[in-house]
């Protein structure tokens, strides 16, 4: 196996397989265990290749007081109409789903993915998921990189609101378990607001590149559109992850930055083609231009009428299109000059390598 790449289920993950698309359900379930399997259905049909949920307890993930304590609600969490705790306890996805929602990703063909936000979580989901998602959030809290870690199944981890330092801190948690790693760069500012793009940082893949080579680059993406998505594709991400709603205009903390099933095709079938675009690190002529090769380059041709047994001259050569296969290229005047024709050569007649000695 290559260091690389990994295996969910069926589909391979890195850098000579397709893009890895994970619609990001999250809280757009609104409650309604019906439309969680319709969004599933819908992310499928979109072309996503796993559908992830988040399983967390609003107790065991935020403090009440603490937020209250802040004197107010803060970025994107500034509209919301009830507290962060009670955002989040409507939002918190009931254990017993987790078989049902695992059992219509299978019938809709794609994984079943989901991000633990407490040790229960990640020992209740492991008989459910091929891989753990650790959101940006828990970058920080090591025991529970490290108890993720320990399963050792791929761990995709976002590195949202963090530096290098705390990506380090926690691959090296992760590598004590031995299972492969995604690195997914991500920002975490959730307002969708146009000059979000200023603060994506896409060439951190770059520095993720050179400092963890057996990881997995992905991106974690919450700006509008696909523009983010196709950089990092061109930058080398072979996993991408982008929150996917049927409605932005939905009461919830998490549909006004999702994607719609219409905007997710675009951005996979715009994916598809960079990817086929990309193709290989070797510069030579690519199939589909073979015939350019002869209409568009330019060949050594006889300027003037040339006798057999001229002994040939800068004065007798032209360079123009086409140039047939053998004709002697322009680079090459020099080898042509001081040598003889062993054929009479009208006006433009093609000179060719094995017609001079």
């Amino acid at each position: 196996m290559r260091t690389n790449e990994f295996q969910i289920g069926a589909r391979w993950v890195g850098d000579t397989h397709p893009t890895y698309f994970i619609a990001d359900v999250s809280a757009n379930h609104d409650g309604d265990l019906d439309r969680a399997k319709d969004l599933i259905r819908l992310a499928a049909a979109a072309g996503a290749d796993a559908a992830k949920f988040q399983n967390f307890q609003a107790a065991s993930i935020v403090s009440d007081k603490g937020f209250r304590a802040l004197g107010g609600q803060q970025s994107h969490q500034a509209s919301w109409k009830e507290s962060v705790f009670e955002v989040y306890q409507k939002a918190s996805l009931p254990w017993e789903w987790t078989p049902i929602l695992k059992a219509e990703c299978d019938r809709a063909g794609i994984d079943y993915l989901s991000t633990p936000y407490d040790f229960g979580a990640v020992d209740m989901l492991d008989p459910y998921v091929l891989a753990y998602k650790i959101g940006s959030g828990d970058i920080t809290w090591s025991e529970m990189v490290r108890r993720v870690g320990q399963k050792r199944k791929p761990i995709i981890l976002a590195t949202g609101a963090s530096d290098m330092a705390d990506v380090q801190r926690a691959v090296n948690e992760l590598r004590l378990g031995g299972g492969p790693i995604c690195l997914m760069q991500c920002n975490t500012n959730y307002t969708g607001r146009s000059d979000n793009f200023r603060h994506i940082n896409l060439r951190v893949l770059e520095t993720f590149r050179l400092c963890f080579p057996e990881a997995v680059l992905g991106i974690s993406d919450h700006t509008p559109g696909h523009a983010t998505v196709l950089g990092a594709v061109a930058l080398g991400a072979r996993m991408v992850e982008k929150h996917f709603t049927d409605d932005c205009g939905r009461e919830g903390p998490d549909h006004p930055f999702s994607m719609m099933p219409k905007a997710w095709r675009e951005m996979v079938d715009r994916t598809r083609e960079l990817e086929m675009a990309l193709g290989t690190a070797a510069k030579e002529v690519a199939d589909n231009e073979r015939d350019t090769v002869v209409l568009q380059r330019r060949c050594l041709r006889a300027a003037v009428e040339i006798p057999s047994g001229t002994i040939l001259e800068e004065s007798h050569f032209v360079a123009l299109r086409p140039a047939p296969a053998r004709s002697v290229p322009p680079w090459a005047t020099d080898w042509l000059l001081g040598r003889k024709a062993i054929r009479n050569l009208a006006r433009h007649d093609v000179f060719y390598w094995n017609g001079v000695e």
